[in-house]
């Protein structure tokens, strides 16, 4: 059975069929948004290592001088070991942190990833992630070096080190990456940041370096520390979901 042809409705001298509407660009998640932007600093820090190589040198001469002003071998020294570890991470940290959004500057890339088709909240936790990837990478690198200066038997309790180092370095990368982005357009952003992030930081770095002390002495976490861990989960989750929420105020600002 042969199949009628469809026809067409003439078009009128001077008159143009339909036009379609435009498509529209297909809109990334929120997941996929965010892993774009955290692969784009990486790449960005891994080309040109400036803030790695800074960061690098700086905890290895502040853990070189520590351990000349500290005698490595008394068990004083020792048991404040953790404590001096987090000093050098939040002081190599503020390098990392303060390059997040500066590298933006250029050409005014900044304003061009505030007007992409993105929320503040993925720009924010995509460079985050970013930030706490290159730290974390610092932070193992000087564990080592660590060990051997203060002759330390850290590797005994890695996976709980590793665990406690890793709520730590998430609560002052969150942290470091709102103000990072808060100060961006000062001109003395690199003095203002270590000042508005550590004094917030205190509660996250005390159950840290709480819970770093025994564990870099090769002793296992007792119940009584359950208590810190808990204050720097609380912080952890305190402090992302207050940054996700004002990210986008402090972006316009």
């Amino acid at each position: 059975m042969a199949v009628p042809a469809v026809r067409r409705a003439p078009i009128r001298d001077g008159m143009s069929p339909p036009a379609k509407p435009p498509m529209k660009p297909p809109r990334l998640s929120f997941f996929r948004q965010t892993f774009t932007v955290a692969w784009k600093d990486l790449r960005s820090e891994l080309r040109t290592k400036e803030a790695l190589n800074a960061s690098f040198a700086f905890a290895l001469v502040i853990l070189l001088l520590f351990s000349i002003a500290f005698e490595p071998t008394e068990d004083e020294t020792r048991q404040i070991s953790g404590g001096l570890l987090w000093l050098v991470f939040a002081f190599a940290g503020a390098l990392i942190l303060n390059r997040s959004f500066a590298r933006e500057l250029a050409n005014d890339c900044l304003d061009a990833l505030i007007a992409a088709p993105m929320s503040g909240a993925a720009l924010f936790l995509g460079k985050t992630l970013a930030n706490f990837v290159l730290l974390s990478a610092v932070e193992f690198v000087c564990l080592p070096v660590f060990g051997v200066l203060y002759n330390v038997r850290w590797t005994q309790q890695f996976w709980p080190l590793a665990g406690v180092i890793a709520l730590g370095t998430w609560g002052l990368t969150v942290v470091g990456t709102v103000f990072s982005a808060l100060t961006v357009n000062l001109r003395l952003r690199e003095l203002m940041l270590p000042m508005l992030v550590y004094p917030i930081l205190i509660p996250c770095l005390l159950a840290a370096m709480q819970l770093t002390a025994p564990l870099v002495m090769g002793e296992p976490l007792t119940a009584e520390l359950a208590q810190w861990i808990r204050l720097l989960v609380v912080f952890d989750v305190i402090f992302s979901a207050l940054a996700l929420a004002l990210i986008e105020s402090v972006m316009v600002r």
